[in-house]
């Protein structure tokens, strides 16, 4: 969909006249029923004015084609501004600009393609300027069918007209040299640098045809995506299915295929608990319905299973299209009516409300899921709610189904793998924790390696030496008790967690994919870089908020850490409703921790601050101190 288009010359005059805002803002009401914040207003009154000087040359035809705010079909992507028109020998070109308001950037070392920029009111990781051109041109040439058969090519560009480059600048920094090469970044005072760039690729006007071809292209994936993450998926022994893992996934395939077809609406709700392989399911089902010429996408809301996906399907490469096949759960607010063939959204327990950084934008994910594929599959455990702003349950996504007349469809994975092939271990923790009453009081005959252990040294170095045994598959998680200080986020030597002599730094920022890098069994995860991944092994610091007292497992949020968004709002629910409140904090306390203690495949080795609950722990187990 197309915002605004027209001739340069359009443009020009349209900026000359100061309409140009106003006409994206109408056209975005008019297009997309929504109304434009007088912010983002602001922001295209001010970078047109900039891109204005840039197309005021001669040398760029009139009847060149300009697209502003171009929605790639089937996303929720948008291209700030194209260019299109022909070079040497007539041949087919669009420059894509991703423009950039900001003024002022910070490398972040260790992570492929992220800087930190102030935004939101505050200082936030987000992409790379250059990295995101790069990857909206990657994302149009997989999907779109006329770029590919009628060989037109995508340049993509970034301009930061606030932002004054200097030498050794952050954006520079050698860690994006691969995405400034393939999309290079023009900031304030390089006027003539971006001119230059985009009179490389348009000599000769095209009158907008090329950029029409590009709008009504017809929306299938590249071979070259679908042969990539077929190999990819291929070398990864990790993601071979068992027994009824590969039922689920071909009752799935079979429904997904069909919804495809029929273009009838189609939800599948998939429950399982912890170790069942409901990612490894979704992971196959991704790859080969991007195969059979589904446009597809795996999406989660917390981004650490994403990212570790992305990661291991990628291997070494640091540049791949494979990462537009994944997406977070709040891409869909504007999506369109079946705008993709099949959603697989997984950790469906982790789903909220309203999207967007300050939580106000949309109606509610699981209906905007459901609104944009013909079929979405959702991969739940009820369990695992672990912030109020969780929303995902069973009836939730049957309420939308049914206001979006979709068929419902429900299938069951049990545990297979983790905890040494037993659902003995679960049933335990569940009876222990006081979660459910189970028929487990003890682990006795439960074969899994599990010990309360009297110091966070011992627990440390269990989990290290069983890393070095199980290639890098063990790791440590604690509960949401210590703050994560602000200048450590970024440094090993700033121990955040201290317990007497014993220190360790949370999970540091520097990195997306804690559960793989290698450093990282330094490093204490949390919830929200653990939840959805799996170890062979785990060591789980469980502190104050959790204690036993006058004979029952109680909770605390007090005790939670300031810096922990997982409870933001549970005081003033306390003032207006303290029996509710307590309800829903201890419910989410014990799923925190049934969610860490569930990590680990092989084993979970547990050290608890308070002495009471450790003493319970171990008579639960059956053993004595």
């Amino acid at each position: 969909m197309l915002v605004y288009d027209g001739f340069k010359a359009d443009f020009l005059q349209s900026v000359e006249q100061d309409t140009i805002a106003q006409e994206i803002e109408k056209n975005i009401y008019e297009k997309m029923h929504r109304r434009t914040a007088r912010n983002e207003f602001r922001a295209w009154e001010n970078s047109m004015e900039y891109m204005y000087k840039v197309l005021n040359d001669h040398e760029i035809p009139m009847d060149a084609g300009i697209a502003i705010e171009y929605n790639i079909p089937r996303t929720s992507k948008r291209v700030d501004f194209l260019i299109s028109g022909y070079g040497e020998k007539k041949k087919a070109n669009v420059v894509l600009i991703e423009l950039k308001q900001w003024d002022e950037i910070r490398a972040v070392p260790g992570v492929d393609g992220l800087v930190e920029t102030y935004t939101g009111n505050a200082m936030r990781q987000v992409v790379h300027p250059s990295y995101q051109a790069w990857s909206y041109a990657e994302l149009i040439m997989d999907y779109n069918q006329s770029v590919r058969e009628e060989n037109i090519s995508l340049l993509p560009c970034a301009y930061l007209h606030n932002y004054r480059r200097k030498t050794a600048d952050p954006l520079d920094e050698m860690q994006y040299q691969v995405y400034l090469e393939d999309a290079p970044a023009f900031t304030r005072g390089q006027v003539d640098r971006l001119r230059s760039f985009i009179k490389k690729g348009i000599t000769c006007g095209d009158q907008e045809k090329i950029i029409y071809r590009i709008e009504y292209g017809k929306i299938r994936p590249s071979k070259s995506l679908q042969d990539s993450i077929d190999k990819m998926l291929a070398g990864n022994r990790e993601f071979i299915m068992l027994d009824e893992q590969k039922v689920v996934y071909e009752e799935i395939l079979r429904t997904a295929r069909r919804s495809a077809a029929d273009c009838k609406k189609r939800v599948i709700i998939v429950q399982g608990g912890p170790g069942t392989g409901k990612s490894v399911v979704a992971i196959n089902l991704l790859a080969q319905l991007t195969k059979e010429d589904q446009v597809c996408q795996y999406v989660s809301k917390n981004s650490a299973p994403r990212n570790v996906y992305e990661k291991k399907l990628k291997g070494s490469l640091r540049k791949s299209s494979i990462d537009n096949l994944f997406s977070g759960s709040g891409s869909f607010t504007e999506a369109k009516e079946n705008m993709l063939d099949t959603i697989l959204a997984d950790e469906a327990h982790r789903l909220n409300a309203k999207s967007g950084m300050f939580h106000n934008l949309g109606e509610n994910q699981i209906g905007e899921i459901i609104h944009a594929a013909k079929c979405s599959v959702f991969f739940i455990d009820e369990s695992q709610r672990v912030t109020l702003q969780d929303i995902g349950s069973v009836d939730e996504i049957k309420k939308w189904a049914m206001l979006e007349n979709a068929e419902v469809r429900e299938m069951e994975l049990t545990s297979q793998f983790r905890c040494n092939g037993s659902d003995g271990y679960l049933a335990w923790l569940d009876n222990t924790l006081e979660i459910r009453e189970t028929a487990n009081p003890d682990m006795k005959e439960i074969d899994y390696d599990i010990r309360i252990v009297e110091s966070p040294f011992e627990m440390q170095h269990l989990i290290i030496e069983r890393n070095r045994s199980s290639r890098n598959r063990a790791r440590i998680l604690a509960g949401y008790c210590w703050n994560w200080l602000k200048e450590g986020v970024n440094d090993p030597e700033v121990h955040d967690i201290k317990i007497g002599d014993f220190e360790i730094s949370w999970n540091l920022k520097n990195t997306t994919t804690f559960a793989i890098d290698e450093d990282s069994i330094n490093e204490a995860g949390c919830i929200h870089t653990s939840q959805g991944l799996e170890f062979d092994y785990v060591g789980v610091i469980i502190g104050d908020d959790m204690r036993y007292e006058d004979g029952k497992v109680i909770t605390d949020f007090t005790k939670r850490a300031r810096t922990d968004q997982s409870l933001k709002g549970i005081k003033k629910l306390y003032r207006e409703n303290p029996e509710n409140a307590k309800e829903i904090a201890d419910e989410i306390i014990k799923n925190t921790y049934r969610t860490l203690m569930t990590r680990g495949m092989k084993g979970c080795y547990v050290y608890c601050t308070d002495p009471k609950l450790a003493d319970h722990l171990r008579e639960c187990l059956g053993r004595k101190k």
